[in-house]
């Protein structure tokens, strides 16, 4: 059989062959932590100082063949020269930032991004001596203000957590290379299945795989996938020094969930749209940040780099915090819980005020900018695989739902007392 090209094989052949002792077809999960070395010799060295990014089966931290053979999966997916998989999206994140900064260099962030990693690169990389700007990585002329001569690295996430905003990572990509700098984007809420980072510019691609890649919440990892050199010095460095090694059981589950990554994304793709478009309409709906809508501010760029507009929405609600409180009430299929990219349909509210009042790092002007998307507060809404008229019958009743005294808890009337 020739190469196959297509996506969905790969998701499901990509590091897969049948075990040549059993013949299973599945990989077996590998829980060793520990391997038998080849004789003395070069390769024993080759083992144990990892001079290459695909290193001998020596000690599970190094790696592991259930790990490598996810590795192989993410890297036909993505099209990239080589993974390292790691044991969380926020490990894959310190991995890439500790391997490539040092003190006195200078890193370009988004100012919107996963909370841990904003957090990372506002309150904890200034301790260790890197300067950082963080900026709205959407506007490309800010990128460019922001460069310094010992600017090191530029780093996006897109789409963005969690408002939805879009950057465009051809242009940060020509920007990063004239520069002289490399370019690492977050591409979790896309993943691999519709968008691809490294063939529109980038040098690096992150991903939390416990969410769309995993598929089923159930099992905690991380990636960096970039060029074979780049790789070889994260594995060594990371690995072996910072230690966010990841479980092969979680390596295991990640690689099952993988397989029916091309038809989830659809679904959720397909059904977050219905309910973006129901949303929109709603009298109890003030706003809808959803891609895959017109009304969406990077709409065109999104529809030019994405394949799809993802299982992500985020929407304000005319009636503030009360709704949001009643909403997160009344709600039966819909769980209010934090994470995404689930079989089950999640949503969080996120109050404004709670949300960037911590955010000392950020400039009265970013907070500013930040709230035009968040208003008051925003419900971030991950789409799972339920039918979507039963998610938006869910969506309406809870939204038409009259609130009945006594019937929120005691942290949501603490909540309404502070922000009311």
């Amino acid at each position: 059989m020739k190469d196959p090209e297509a996506f969905e094989t790969f998701a499901v052949h990509a590091g897969e062959k049948p075990d040549p002792q059993t013949g299973a077809l599945r990989n077996p999960l590998h829980m060793s932590t520990t391997f038998k070395l080849p004789p003395f010799g070069v390769k024993l060295f080759d083992a144990l100082y990892m001079d290459s990014s695909r290193p001998p089966h020596a000690y599970t931290r190094w790696s592991n063949p259930t790990l490598r053979a996810l590795e192989d999966k993410l890297i036909a997916l993505e099209g990239a020269e080589a993974c390292v998989v790691v044991a969380s999206g926020m490990a894959a994140v310190s991995a890439l930032i500790f391997t490539l900064l040092s003190a006195g260099d200078h890193l370009v962030a988004s100012e919107v991004c996963y909370a841990g990693s904003v957090e990372l690169f506002g309150k904890h990389l200034p301790r260790f001596g890197i300067e950082v700007s963080l900026v709205d990585t959407s506007n490309l002329d800010l990128i460019q203000a922001a460069l310094k001569p010992n600017t090191r690295l530029i780093y996006a996430e897109t789409p963005a957590n969690p408002i939805t905003r879009i950057s465009d990572i051809n242009g940060l990509s020509d920007i990063a290379h004239k520069a002289g700098i490399p370019l690492a984007i977050d591409s979790t809420w896309a993943s691999p299945a519709l968008q691809k980072p490294l063939s529109l510019g980038a040098d690096y691609v992150i991903h939390s795989l416990t969410k769309f890649i995993n598929g089923h919440g159930d099992a905690l990892g991380g990636a960096v996938l970039g060029s074979e050199q780049a790789m070889k010095r994260i594995r060594k460095d990371m690995l072996v020094h910072l230690g966010g090694a990841l479980s092969p059981f979680n390596a295991w589950l990640i690689s099952r969930g993988l397989t029916t990554l091309p038809l989830r994304m659809q679904q959720q793709n397909e059904t977050a749209l219905k309910l973006a478009q129901f949303l929109e309409d709603h009298p109890k709906v003030s706003r809808v940040f959803y891609p895959g809508l017109k009304s969406h501010p990077n709409h065109q760029l999104a529809r030019t780099q994405m394949s799809g507009f993802g299982g992500m929405l985020t929407f304000q609600l005319k009636g503030g915090l009360r709704a949001a409180i009643n909403l997160a009430e009344r709600i039966n299929l819909f769980q209010y819980a934090t994470s995404l990219g689930h079989a089950h349909s999640l949503l969080f509210y996120y109050p404004t005020d709670i949300y960037i009042d911590s955010a000392t790092y950020l400039s009265s002007g970013q907070k500013a900018s930040i709230r035009e998307w968040t208003g008051d507060g925003i419900v971030r809404a991950s789409i799972g695989l339920e039918n979507p008229d039963d998610l938006i019958a869910d969506l309406d009743q809870a939204l038409n739902a009259r609130t009945v005294k006594g019937a929120l808890g005691p942290l949501a009337y603490r909540l309404m007392k502070k922000f009311s």
